[in-house]
């Protein structure tokens, strides 16, 4: 271990595990202040994705840390066996955690759904595509702030000139162009974005399967379907969004800009007499 890091923090227990790395509850002695740690065994990166991965991850952090809905990165530190990342410390159940019982009702999915978005819109903005969007990777702090987390399979696309490419994402979540090994933009974001929505309000997301194969076979057909069943209790306005985040086509499909911008979202899920879907 760093002899910084053990001079600036008091590592405690575990509080995750990852396939490179273990996370920890730290303390530092200096403010009374708790963090995580998250350290990564280097010895464990074989390949040239993993080491950029390592590479890529602070920086993004770094370069997105001002924004209240991202994790933010305190402190780094680097030994020949580890990297150690100090960051907010998030305790609390994450999203999937929060959603997997049941569908949320439209307010309470609104009052969630909008500082993600407006986390990935400053993402955007800063030229950076999470590319690994879904419920596990959204956490909350202790005073329960929405915090976008997990930048390790980010990519940096300047300007909105430069394409991106690679197989990235988890199964539920991926764009179709991101499976077609197409070069796409940051507008994958959008598309698994659209898909944890979905799930926020009926329980289930909308391409799946019993393997990994089934579920991409699904998202390339990209079917999007409102079951009556499910969704007789969802507002049009919601299935509006969902139809333009969820689209096959990319000219087509909203930025996170324009989801912002969208009335579901500017009314907070509060959809009681409100019809207008322009």
């Amino acid at each position: 271990m760093s002899d910084a890091l053990k001079r600036d923090y008091q590592l405690c227990e575990e509080i995750g595990r990852g396939r490179f790395g273990t996370v920890f509850r730290c303390f530092k002695p200096s403010t009374g202040e708790t963090f995580a740690c998250k350290s990564i065994d280097k010895t464990l990166l074989t390949d040239s994705t993993d080491r950029q991965c390592l590479e890529t991850e602070p920086k993004t952090m770094l370069l997105l840390s001002s924004h209240p809905n991202i994790v933010r990165l305190h402190d780094v530190y680097e030994d020949e066996t580890h990297l150690h990342m100090i960051m907010d410390l998030c305790d609390s159940k994450d999203l999937y955690q929060q959603i997997s019982r049941s569908p949320l009702a439209e307010n309470d999915a609104g009052a969630l759904f909008t500082p993600l978005m407006e986390a990935i819109a400053h993402c955007h903005k800063r030229g950076v595509c999470h590319r690994d969007l879904k419920p596990e990777n959204v956490l909350f702090d202790r005073w329960n702030r929405l915090k976008l987390a997990d930048f390790g399979s980010a990519e940096w696309f300047g300007d909105g000139e430069r394409s991106m490419s690679g197989v990235v994402g988890t199964p539920y979540y991926v764009a179709p162009e991101v499976l077609e090994g197409r070069e796409y933009n940051e507008k994958v974001d959008v598309w698994s974005a659209g898909v944890i929505l979905y799930i926020m309000l009926a329980g289930f997301p909308p391409f799946y399967g019993e393997s990994a194969v089934e579920i991409f076979e699904a998202v390339l057909r990209g079917n999007l379907r409102f079951p009556t069943k499910v969704f007789r209790s969802v507002s049009p306005m919601a299935k509006d969004l969902l139809r333009k985040m969820i689209c096959r086509d990319v000219s087509r499909r909203f930025s996170a800009e324009q989801v912002l911008r969208h009335p579901w979202i500017l009314s907070g899920g509060q959809t009681r007499g409100v019809t207008d879907l322009t």
